[in-house]
C-alpha cells in the first residue's frame, strides 16, 4: 500500500489528486489548514485527514508524527499548497507580499519536506511532487510571445521559481527520491476564478503521473502532461 500526503488538499488540484491517487489504491494523507473544510474534502472521498498548516511549524510536526504512528512510513508527499497573493505590477509589490507568499510557497515546502524526509527514507519508492507554475520558468518568462508573459507576476512567478531550484538541490542531494516539479497548466480554480482553461482533470494528470513513477522514472526535472519544460 502506497502511503501518500498531499496539501492543500481540500479543493481544486490538491482535492482532485488525492481523488485520482485513492482511486489508484494510494492511501491519501488529505492535508489542510482549515480542519472543518479538510474533514469534509477528507469525508467527501473517502481518504484520511491531517490538519496541516505548513507556515506553521507545530502544525507540521504534528501532522508528521501523525502519519508516523498511523503508517510508519511515507511514500509520496504533493507539495500542493499554494497562495497567489495580492494582484499587483512590478512596481506596486513591496517586500511584504513576497514574505507572505513565500511563506507558504517556499518555505512551507521546505519546512514540511525537512519533517517528512525521515518517513521517506523509510520508503521503498519515495517520491516528491512539488507543483510549480510555467509562470516560475524563466525561459518562459523571458520570451514575451509566451503565455507566461502576459501575466505580471514578480511575486507568485519568482515564488515558483524558487521551488525549481529548491526541486533541483532535493534531487541532486537524494538521489534515492524521485524529486519533481510539475507545471499543472491553466486550470481552472477557486485559486484563479475560474479562469483556467483546462479541468482539474486535465490540470492533475502530471501530479498523479509524477505521484506513480518508480525508481526508473525521473528525478529533477520540470515537466507537465505534454513532457518537459524548459526552466
Amino acid at each position: 500500500m502506497t502511503t501518500t500526503l498531499i496539501t492543500g488538499g481540500n479543493k481544486g488540484l490538491g482535492f482532485e489528486s488525492a481523488r485520482q491517487l485513492a482511486a489508484l489504491g494510494h492511501t491519501v494523507y488529505l492535508g489542510a489548514r482549515d480542519e472543518s473544510r479538510g474533514r469534509t474534502a477528507a469525508d467527501e472521498l473517502g481518504v484520511r485527514f491531517v490538519q496541516l498548516d505548513v507556515t506553521d511549524q507545530a502544525s507540521v510536526d504534528a501532522a508528521i508524527e501523525t502519519i508516523t504512528t498511523e503508517a510508519g512510513v511515507l511514500d509520496v508527499l504533493i507539495n500542493n499548497a499554494g497562495i497567489l497573493g495580492r494582484r499587483s505590477t512590478p512596481a506596486e509589490v513591496e517586500a511584504s507580499d513576497l514574505e507572505h507568499v513565500y511563506a507558504t510557497n517556499v518555505f512551507g515546502v521546505v519546512r514540511l519536506t525537512h519533517a517528512a524526509l525521515p518517513l521517506l527514507e523509510k520508503s521503498g519508492n519515495p517520491i516528491i511532487v512539488n507543483v510549480s507554475s510555467g509562470l516560475g520558468a524563466l525561459a518562459e518568462a523571458a520570451d514575451p510571445t509566451s503565455f507566461a508573459a502576459q501575466f505580471p507576476a514578480l511575486t507568485y512567478g519568482s515564488s515558483k521559481s524558487a521551488l525549481l531550484m529548491i526541486t533541483i538541490q532535493y534531487a541532486r542531494a537524494l538521489p534515492a527520491m524521485r524529486i519533481n516539479a510539475i507545471d499543472p497548466g491553466y486550470t481552472a480554480t477557486d485559486f484563479n476564478g475560474h479562469e483556467g482553461t483546462q479541468t482539474v482533470e486535465e490540470g492533475a494528470e502530471a501530479i498523479v503521473t509524477f505521484a506513480t513513477i518508480d525508481q526508473s522514472g525521473p528525478t529533477g526535472t520540470f515537466q507537465n502532461k505534454d513532457g518537459i519544460v524548459a526552466w
